[in-house]
């Protein structure tokens, strides 16, 4: 049995075999293969069999899985993520097309780099968290509001007992009261803000709202409900109680009416798809949406064969990960299933050239726009948008508009070339320069 080939496996022999300062001819003869041919294997012109690719191992005294072909995958995918971000102005750009070689030549360096590469990642992340946190958490914004103005009222009858003179004692019982009863509110003002900044985990920023209560419940239960399934389920009924009973994530009155709502919507979209009917046209057809809306018959209620897709369980097969993002008239976002590589911000405007609000500027109209989301690298992904007005037409009433998006991974394969809608997660934190839509300029650097 073969192995699949890589560039790496030779190169790691050859570079191994270097360091030992054994002959290629030498080598050739421990393992059991002609010279000529441990050749065209360190040029990677062959394909390495797992017995001799132990031989090599043994001879060259490491573990099989240093050769291994595509050990070092991730490794080389994360160097090339280095490469890709590095300015474009840099005097000596890094040499991609030789990413395999320094690898195999010098592993310790390439996994320093490695590393300090995903730390930067994570140390950008952690900066556009703590930016939209500290610009648009409202929780924040009140707690500081509250602590401010208790300090000034504090402020304002210290002044009054220290200026004047002469106060009545009823006045002054009065005032010192005050001050009693402002101390009392900043001092547990202080303590909340405290505990609420010291409840964050260290990956996010912590729960703020009741949106965000629900979508941590959601993911807990990797957005899939199967309870939802049942041919039984009632979502009106007692069973609902339970599925909500004990689940610190809906620590709010308010979350747990979300919560019922999205239970009922979700509800009527099983029962239009059911879960057997959604699998099949999968397996026949693949995840597009155009394709499934098709064999479904769905074509003209879009939003829930979104909705659909979204929330059903990983690892389906022919199911690439996915994301799903609704907002109302307003442009506010209600929902956010977050997909990997796109990002999606926690309060505040989203970046007005997501295909999503292109869908709501023109109700009914499907749009599919393949965008490519600024990071390091850019990712790029398929997104699916419709618009379409809750509870039907009706004379003498507002639309009330909610537009729906479906994110899918592009395809390396098939959309590597393709055109794409440069986007961002928010002006803000958007790194790209020069864009018409920029509505504030960027804490970050331009690229």
């Amino acid at each position: 049995m073969s192995l699949p080939r890589s560039s790496l496996t030779g190169t790691r022999i050859r570079a191994r075999r270097t360091v030992l300062g054994v002959a290629q001819a030498e080598l050739a003869r421990q393992v059991g293969v002609s010279p000529s041919y441990l050749n065209l294997i360190e040029h990677n012109r062959r394909g390495v069999g797992a017995a001799l690719l132990d031989r090599l191992a043994s001879a060259l005294e490491v573990p099989v899985d240093t050769l291994r072909e595509g050990a070092g995958t991730q490794l080389v995918e994360t160097l090339r993520e280095a490469a890709a971000a590095a300015p474009a102005h840099h005097p000596a750009p890094p040499e991609a097309d030789r990413i395999e070689d320094f690898v195999g030549r010098f592993p310790g360096w390439a996994d320093l780099i490695a590393a300090q590469q995903r730390r930067i990642g994570a140390l950008e992340r952690t900066v556009e968290r703590l930016t939209d946190r500290m610009a648009h958490d409202p929780h924040l914004s009140a707690a500081l509001h509250e602590l401010l103005s208790v300090s000034a009222s504090l402020r304002s009858t210290a002044t009054i007992l220290a200026e004047a003179r002469e106060i009545d004692p009823g006045w002054q019982a009065r005032f010192l009261g005050n001050i009693e009863t402002d101390s009392l509110r900043l001092s547990e003002g202080a303590q909340a803000l405290v505990g609420y900044l010291d409840a964050a985990e260290p990956a996010e920023s912590g729960l703020a709202a009741p949106q965000e209560e629900l979508e941590a419940w959601l993911a807990d239960r990797g957005w899939h409900l199967p309870e939802l399934e049942a041919a039984g389920f009632d979502a009106a009924g007692p069973e609902v109680d339970e599925m909500l009973a004990g689940h610190g994530e809906l620590g709010s009155a308010s979350a747990i009416a979300l919560a019922r709502a999205y239970l009922a919507r979700a509800r009527a979209d099983a029962v239009a798809l059911p879960l057997p009917r959604v699998l099949e046209a999968l397996a026949r057809v693949g995840p597009k949406p155009p394709d499934l809306a098709e064999v479904l018959g769905v074509g003209s209620d879009l939003p829930r064969l979104f909705r659909r897709l979204a929330s059903l369980p990983d690892g389906v097969p022919g199911l690439p990960p996915r994301g799903l993002v609704i907002c109302d008239g307003s442009g506010t976002l209600t929902f956010r299933r977050p997909l990997p590589g796109f990002g999606l911000p926690r309060f505040g405007g989203a970046c007005p050239l997501w295909p999503l609000y292109q869908a709501l500027a023109a109700p009914l109209r499907p749009v599919e726009q393949m965008v490519e989301m600024s990071g390091r690298p850019a990712r790029r992904f398929v997104a699916y948008a419709v618009c379409e007005a809750q509870g039907g037409a009706r004379f003498g009433a507002p639309a009330v508009l909610e537009a729906t998006m479906l994110l899918l991974p592009a395809s390396v394969e098939t959309d590597a070339t393709a055109p794409a809608l440069p986007v961002g997660t928010s002006c803000r934190i958007c790194p790209r320069a020069g864009c018409a839509a920029r509505r504030e300029p960027a804490l970050v650097g331009g690229t």
